[in-house]
C-alpha cells in the first residue's frame, strides 16, 4: 500500500453479546481504515528508531496503544525493559572478527538469523490488509521463520500459501475438541512445520488502554472458557493429531519447563506475552536461565519479551536461548513500511547483532554462555521504547508541535 492509499473494510461479524457490547464503543459503528503505509520509505531507514517513529506517525492512537501498551499496570511490560537494560554484555579485544556466524537452527531448520517474527494475532489485520502474508514473506526473505496465530488475518492458510517454506502455528483454542482437531487438520493441510500452543492466555489480560479508549478489541471469536479449561492431559492428543513438533510458549518457570518436557514439549518458549498478560511477574529475560536449566538440554529453549535490539538478543543467546522473537518491533516494522518494512527491520536487527558480538570479540553464537553477560545498573527509566532515545525525543517534539 503506497502513498495516500487506505482501505477500509467493515469490523467482522460477532456473535450476540460481543457484537452488542462493541456498538456502545465510540467507534464501534465506524469502519475500521488502515493506517497509510507507503513500502517506498523502507530502504531509505538506517536505524531502527526511525522505523518506530514512521511506525508512530502512521498509526492511529488507538492502535499505537494497542500494539504497544501492556495489561493493568504496565509493570510487566516495563520489567521487561528493565531486566535487559540490568544486564552488560563482556568485551575482549584482539580477536579476529572478520567473519561472524549468527546463524542458528530451529527444529532443524537452519536460520539465517537469530531473530525470528513472534505471533501477533489480530493487529496485524488492523494494520494492513494483507496482515501475516506479509510476516511470512518478509521472515522467508531474510532466512528465518515466523510463528502465524489462531487470531491472525487473513488466516493460517493465506499466510502458509504466500511463501514457500514451512511455518509454525500458533494456536488459541477457541471451541471444543472436535473444533481444535479441525482446524489441526487445516495447519497440517496447510504445510505448517510444528504446532506452538500458547499457555499463559487462559484469561485475556486487562489492557487497560484498549479499554479506556474503548477500542474494538476482544480476545476472539468463539467460548474463552475453552481456552481457560485447557490442562497438561490436552497436549498430548493435540501432538498426535497434528504429528508435529510441540512448540509450548509461555512458559515463565522452571516447574513448568520440567513439566512441559515431560509432556511432549519439543520446544519451551519462555514469554510473559510482552507484558500483556499477568501484571507484576518476573521479566522473560529473568525468568530465562531457571528454564534453560530446568530444560537440560532435552528440548529446545525459544524467548521474547521486551526486545528493541540486538544486544537485546546477544543477552538472551547468552543465558541458553536458541533464537529470540520480537512482536513489538514487528508490529511497528509492519506498520512502518508494510512488508518492507518488515525486511529492512529485520537486516537491522542482524546489522546490530554482528556489530557488537565483533566489538564483543566473539565470532559466532555458539561461542556465547552466561559468563559473556554481567548485572548493571540501567542507565535510563524503563519505557516501552527507551531503547530508542532519539525516537522519544522526536516524539516529545512532535507531540508539542
Amino acid at each position: 500500500m503506497t502513498g495516500d492509499q487506505r482501505v477500509e473494510v467493515k469490523e467482522k461479524e460477532m456473535p450476540g453479546k460481543a457484537k452488542k457490547a462493541a456498538g456502545k464503543g465510540k467507534r464501534g459503528n465506524e469502519l475500521r481504515r488502515f493506517p497509510r503505509i507507503d513500502e517506498r520509505g523502507a530502504a531509505d531507514f538506517v536505524s531502527l528508531q526511525e522505523i518506530v517513529l514512521a511506525a508512530r506517525r502512521n498509526l492511529t492512537q488507538e492502535l499505537w496503544d494497542h500494539l504497544s501498551g501492556g495489561s493493568d499496570s504496565e509493570t510487566t511490560l516495563l520489567r521487561n525493559r528493565q531486566a535487559l537494560d540490568c544486564l552488560a554484555l563482556r568485551q575482549r579485544v584482539l580477536v579476529n572478527v572478520a567473519e561472524i556466524d549468527i546463524t542458528t537452527t530451529l527444529l532443524g531448520q537452519k536460520l539465517a538469523s537469530p531473530v525470528f517474527l513472534a505471533p501477533v494475532g489480530g493487529f496485524l489485520g488492523m494494520a494492513h490488509p494483507e496482515g501475516a502474508c506479509t510476516v511470512a514473506r518478509a521472515a522467508v526473505a531474510r532466512g528465518t521463520t515466523a510463528f502465524i496465530s489462531t487470531a491472525a488475518k487473513p488466516g493460517i492458510e493465506q499466510a502458509a500459501a504466500a511463501v514457500r517454506e514451512p511455518l509454525l502455528f500458533q494456536l488459541y483454542v477457541r471451541s471444543d475438541r472436535k473444533w481444535v482437531e479441525d482446524i489441526l487438520d487445516l495447519a497440517t493441510a496447510a504445510g505448517y512445520r510444528a504446532l506452538c500452543v500458547c499457555v499463559d492466555r487462559n484469561y485475556y489480560g486487562r489492557r487497560e488502554r484498549d479499554i479506556i479508549s474503548r477500542a474494538n478489541v476482544r480476545e476472539g471469536f468463539g467460548d474463552p472458557k475453552y481456552q481457560m479449561a485447557l490442562n497438561w492431559d490436552d497436549l498430548g492428543w493435540m501432538k498426535r493429531r497434528m504429528g508435529k513438533p510441540l512448540i509450548l510458549k509461555g512458559i515463565a518457570t522452571a516447574e513448568d519447563a520440567r513439566l512441559a518436557v515431560e509432556h511432549g514439549a519439543d520446544v519451551v518458549y519462555v514469554s510473559n506475552h510482552g507484558g500483556r498478560q499477568l501484571d507484576h511477574a518476573r521479566a522473560s529475560i529473568e525468568v530465562l536461565p531457571e528454564v534453560v536449566e530446568a530444560v537440560g538440554g532435552r528440548a529446545e529453549v525459544l524467548f521474547d519479551g521486551g526486545v528493541l535490539r540486538g544486544t537485546d538478543v546477544i543477552k538472551a543467546i547468552a543465558l541458553g536461548a536458541r533464537a529470540v522473537g520480537v512482536g513489538k518491533l514487528l508490529g511497528w516494522a509492519l506498520a512502518a513500511a508494510g512488508e518492507a518494512g518488515i525486511v529492512r527491520m529485520l537486516e537491522l536487527m542482524d546489522i546490530e547483532i554482528r556489530t557488537a558480538l565483533g566489538l564483543m570479540g566473539v565470532t559466532s553464537l555458539a561461542q556465547l554462555n552466561p559468563s559473556w553477560v554481567r548485572p548493571a545498573q540501567p542507565v535510563r527509566p524503563a519505557s516501552q521504547t527507551n531503547g530508542y532515545p532519539w525516537f522519544e525525543e522526536q516524539n516529545i517534539k512532535g507531540s508539542r508541535r
